[in-house]
């Protein structure tokens, strides 16, 4: 086992409580970061988001706490936790907390 990344390589975590949320603010977490894609985790305060923007990758999100505001294209989807959404690269995406959630965002670059 191993203690890089804070401890959390080698052993079995709750999701959830690999990061707190923080009022006013999006506070994320990397938990894997290498040349073929990046893990991490979100926490939104409630009324915060990332505006529209684009990635050249697909990105994999999972809610795992709470519910987000997934704009996709144009298309608002609602998703909450235990689901899950693929957001296609080259579409503009964005994300909105009309309530705070927690997402899991897995990105492979290759």
């Amino acid at each position: 086992m191993t203690t890089e990344k804070g401890g959390i390589i080698g052993r079995p975590l709750k999701l959830a409580s690999l990061i707190a949320y923080q009022e006013g603010a999006v506070v994320s977490r990397t938990l894997i970061d290498k040349k073929v894609g990046t893990i991490t985790v979100f926490a939104f305060a409630e009324g915060e988001g990332l505006s529209e923007h684009t990635a050249p990758f697909d990105a994999f999100v999972q809610i795992i706490d709470g519910a987000a505001e997934i704009n996709i294209a144009g298309v608002v989807h609602q998703v909450e936790a235990g689901e899950i959404i693929i957001m296609p690269a080259n579409q503009p995406h964005a994300l909105r907390a009309p309530k705070q959630f927690k997402m899991l965002l897995v990105m492979i670059r290759a």
